[in-house]
């Protein structure tokens, strides 16, 4: 049994840690930042065949976070995508919905 287990038995069974009214869910709960730094959303076309993509550069997290971000964004938004070495890849010309949900998760866009 892992943390994760014994909290979500501890949560079941109503046994909320001292000032926490509420459980919260955490399949739903948004990906929480520590990041200072701004990340950068722009739409490109180059070497692509001639289909955009939206790139968001300048994480600064691991590969899981940054994975985390991705699939989030790319279910939110309906489309496909991928994510590695620190940028997350979007298909589709989506920079304005991009840059709202990423600032709904906690982090700050730069155009």
């Amino acid at each position: 049994m892992d943390w994760r287990d014994a909290l979500g038995g501890l949560l079941a069974e109503g046994n909320l840690p001292p000032g926490d009214d509420t459980p919260a869910d955490t399949a739903d709960a948004p990906v929480k930042s520590v990041q200072r730094e701004p990340l950068h959303v722009l739409m490109e076309r180059k070497g692509r065949g001639g289909k955009t993509a939206t790139i968001v550069e300048g994480f600064l997290c691991d590969d899981n976070e940054l994975q985390r971000v991705a699939r989030t964004l790319k279910q939110k938004l309906g489309t496909g995508g991928s994510a590695r070495g620190g940028e997350i890849l979007i298909q589709g010309d989506v920079v304005a919905k991009v840059r709202d949900l990423l600032r709904s998760m906690g982090y700050k866009v730069k155009g």
